[in-house]
């Protein structure tokens, strides 16, 4: 047995099993003071630089506030344990109360990564995953990526709208059912990812700008309000700490920072990256994974591993469904080159205007780095969630071109993210949804629709009064599909089966230094890519996402046996419609 803390800046740390340390950053406050539930409040003394501090005789379980000089009772903002909801007390937690069984655990090389994105709240909390992992080990995933479990208003939210970072959310369970979850799935051979929100906090349960107002920038906004403002000390370590609470006191595997494009100092990524690294026990995998949409490569090849390919996504997307709108006319013209270059580099856009217009010139050079800095993904809780109704590639496209999209993703040398019910051929929708009231309910209604203005689902008055209301708990209700272990489609199933499997035996123990070669268009729905491994064999993977037969011309017909065939083998000298097959050629 073992057990893991990690000490933090913020919040409220035992000093023993019976006293505890309460520390909080007040800088436009004279005397704030620490209400512990059933008691008179207690004066905190000042200390430097606007912090303040108080230590008491209470232990883990204990109900408190902060009580400001208004009068007004706000939880911690490095809260570890909410009572109930946001807006309720925090809870003292005890982070050495948890045995480890599995503290051997040392995680997995990056080339094994085979991401599953799921939302814990769909699956019924940290125990109703807990009670999936072995059915998704079953199947070939190696690591689990909870959508942000930051304790949020309300009992249900996609996660991207929490306010108080380092507590689990009460809906989902305690800090030990996540810890038990994390212990399981090492136990099973499963990593765990959580998917963290640094660029802002959500419109409901927010309190720090009543008392740490210069927490957030007056000079910048983003999307959802004020500017985080990483120039200070306090505000780094803060959400530096909580990085770290994660990988060493909840012992995750690793991080995907969401939308990092909104921190401003980019500076800071390095920086607690930098620490991450000499902060880990020697010897331990963990993986540190961004979304940027300024397809900025200069994180990637130091502490930073990998990066979410939009463009690869939508490449595919535009190359199965033939949209156009939004962001997706940007992939219109040459869609096959572009997704060549997806395959060969990694970003589309390196440097290039907007093709439709909309947005501004982004992304540099990224063909030096090896396929691993890239995560490839065909859905995720963005590209299906942000439409209008949610709709899966399932709805959208026939089973037999999906299939050779499949076989393309999963084989394709990046690391490939599968999004939950992928695997299982769900036509669930999966919708945005949210638990707000009143006037802040009408109001991210809204916000949304200026949001996607660009796709005429939101601009339509007719279409828009058919979407679901993010708040009502139907919208919730249907966007749980049956994942692997509960049923589903066979066929998808088994071919999820096949594909993990021969990604397994074939490509991850050559994927150690592997770089692409090239990648050419064979027609406007077909490529092939090339890439040479690291132990000297080439890759090769043909995909012809069409519905019609994509003549090979002077391009080399496969001499060996592929190891994987979706669809049909070529014949005269044709990749037939909705087919990927996939071989190695030997070095020689």
């Amino acid at each position: 047995m073992a057990r893991h803390a990690h000490p933090t800046l913020w919040g409220a740390s035992l000093v023993s099993p019976g006293r505890t340390c309460f520390r909080l950053w007040a800088p436009i406050q004279r005397q704030p003071h620490l209400a512990i539930e059933g008691r008179e409040p207690v004066p905190m003394r000042k200390q430097d630089a606007g912090w303040f501090e108080v230590e008491v005789e209470c232990g883990a379980g204990t109900p408190y506030r902060y009580r400001l000089d208004d009068g007004k009772l706000v939880p911690d903002p490095a809260s570890k344990a909410q009572a109930k909801d946001v807006h309720d007390p925090s809870i003292v937690v005890d982070p050495h109360a948890f045995d480890w069984r599995n503290d051997g655990w040392r995680g997995r090389p990056l080339e094994e990564l085979v991401l599953y994105e799921a939302h814990a709240g769909l699956l019924g909390g940290f125990e109703g995953v807990r009670g999936h992992l072995k059915a998704l080990a079953d199947l070939g995933i190696t690591a689990i990526q909870l959508m942000p479990i930051g304790a949020f208003p309300g009992s249900r939210n996609w996660g991207y709208d929490g306010v108080l970072p380092y507590a689990p959310d009460a809906a989902y369970g305690t800090p030990d059912d996540l810890k038990r979850l994390v212990d399981e799935a090492h136990g099973l051979g499963l990593q765990v990812f959580l998917d963290v929100v640094y660029n802002h906090f959500g419109p409901d349960g927010n309190y720090l700008h009543a008392y740490a107002e210069p927490f957030f920038r007056n000079d910048i906004h983003t999307p959802w309000g004020a500017a985080i403002d990483f120039r200070r000390h306090e505000v780094r370590r803060f959400f530096a700490d909580n990085v770290l609470m994660w990988l060493m006191e909840y012992r995750v595997d690793g991080l995907r920072f969401d939308a990092v494009h909104a921190i401003p100092e980019r500076d800071w990524l390095d920086e607690v990256a930098a620490e991450v690294r000499r902060t880990i026990e020697p010897g331990r995998h963990v993986h540190l994974v961004l979304e940027n949409e300024e397809n900025d490569p200069g994180y990637l090849g130091r502490e930073i591993d990998a990066q979410w390919n939009d463009d690869f996504h939508h490449c595919v997307h535009v190359m199965l469904t033939g949209e156009d709108q939004s962001y997706y006319g940007n992939y219109v013209r040459d869609t096959a080159g572009k997704l060549a270059i997806a395959l060969e580099e990694g970003f589309v856009y390196q440097g290039q205007a907007p093709e439709n217009g909309i947005g501004h010139p982004r992304g540099a050079p990224s063909g030096h780095l090896p396929p691993t800095a890239f995560v490839a993904h065909i859905q995720n809780h963005d590209q299906v969630g942000n439409r209008a109704f949610g709709d899966r590639l399932t709805t959208l496209v026939e089973r037999e071109a999906l299939d050779a999209a499949t076989a393309l993703h999963l084989l394709c040398p990046q690391l490939p993210m599968i999004f939950m019910g992928e695997e299982t051929g769900a036509k669930e929708p999966f919708l945005f949804f949210t638990d707000y009231h009143d006037d802040l309910a009408d109001a991210v209604r809204e916000g949304r629709r200026r949001e996607f203005k660009d796709f005429p689902e939101f601009a339509d008055p007719q279409i828009r009064a058919r979407i679901p209301d993010p708040n009502a708990p139907e919208t919730f209700a249907r966007s749980r599909p049956a994942i692997a272990g509960e049923g589903g489609d066979e066929a998808v199933l088994a071919l999820y089966r096949r594909l993990l499997a021969a990604r397994a035996q074939q490509i991850v123990p050559r994927l150690a230094g592997a770089r692409a070669q090239s990648a050419e268009v064979v027609n406007e729905k077909a490529v092939i890519g090339r890439w040479r491994m690291g132990d000297g064999a080439h890759l090769v993977l043909l995909s012809n996402l069409g519905a019609d037969p994509a003549p090979l011309g002077v391009l080399a017909v496969p001499t060996i046996e592929p190891f994987v065939v979706v669809g049909r083998p070529i014949a005269a000298g044709a990749v037939p419609a909705h087919t990927t097959i996939a071989w190695l050629e030997e070095a020689a």
